[in-house]
């Protein structure tokens, strides 16, 4: 069910903060459009750290209401909270979302038996598919391969998004429990190898600017054709890489907004991409073939 480019969807916002209720329309039917096999709404690139529960909630409802079934919507509702990680997915479910991706509790730094619990607890309390989230970049917490294996017997945990970049790892995992979890990757710069390796997509935050050479991309690795996959993933790894000159979403958000969708602004902490790293952005938006307009 959750294969292809899975966008990690940005949230569009006013200056004041609020949601572009218009902007998020528009980029959800540009996604639609363009071949996104599903949305991720509330990950860490729609800024769900700076949500609460309500506007998270009314976010992901909307998104479920604007795609109307076309494509899987994948709600983010991790947290370093195990109840209100139930919670949210709780949430999630009554508000139509086809899955819950969960990151791995960040901060907090539990053991892998705590990562255990923690997912088991989730799993058993809401029975709405859930794709594990491993970016210990982020989370200062690895969930290694082992307990990945142990949460595999959950029915309802159907999915790993491994994106520590780390190849071997991700092939560890698929030699462990690739007939009972999907293994999708987090890392747009390894996101073809892993799929030609066994991995059954890529959760995306080049997708939001390039969706179409995305969904071409894993279509071919899927397929097992390195050729065309090589051919659609060239112009693109310039986005993989640069999206990325500061923190996960200043690049992309100011992306986004240069491709018309929204204005260059985000929640604090976050603050808009440095001036000197905008060119770095439109030269990379230049080699995909991605045109601004604002």
């Amino acid at each position: 069910m959750f294969h292809g480019s899975m966008v990690a969807l940005v949230t569009p916002m006013n200056l004041d903060g609020s949601v572009d209720k218009k902007a998020l329309e528009a980029l959800i039917g540009f996604h639609l459009d363009n071949d996104t096999d599903a949305i991720v709404s509330m990950g860490t690139t729609g800024e769900s750290a700076t949500f609460s529960h309500k506007e998270h909630r009314a976010v992901v409802k909307r998104t479920v209401e604007i795609v109307s079934g076309q494509i899987p919507v994948i709600a983010g509702t991790g947290s370093n909270s195990t109840q209100e990680a139930i919670e949210l997915t709780k949430g999630a479910m009554q508000d139509g979302a086809d899955a819950a991706l969960l990151v791995a509790p960040y901060y907090n730094k539990p053991p892998q038996e705590g990562l255990f619990q923690h997912h088991k607890l989730i799993a058993e309390s809401v029975a709405l598919p859930q794709i594990l989230y491993n970016v210990p970049g982020r989370t200062a917490c690895d969930m290694l391969p082992e307990t990945v294996e142990r949460l595999s017997i959950f029915s309802n945990i159907v999915a790993i998004k491994e994106a520590t970049g780390d190849l071997d790892r991700a092939k560890d995992i698929l030699q462990r429990c690739s007939d009972r979890i999907d293994v999708i990757s987090g890392d747009d710069g390894t996101a073809m190898e892993l799929i030609l390796n066994g991995a059954k997509g890529d959760i995306s935050v080049t997708a939001n600017v390039a969706p179409k050479a995305m969904h071409e991309m894993c279509k071919a690795a899927l397929a097992g054709d390195r050729e065309t996959a090589e051919r659609f993933n060239t112009p693109l790894e310039a986005l993989h890489n640069d999206l990325f000159v500061e923190a996960n979403p200043i690049p992309v958000k100011y992306a986004v907004h240069k491709m018309g969708y929204g204005a260059n602004a985000l929640r604090l902490p976050l603050v808009g991409l440095s001036e000197e790293y905008q060119s770095t952005i439109l030269d990379a938006m230049k080699k995909a073939n991605v045109e601004p307009v604002a």
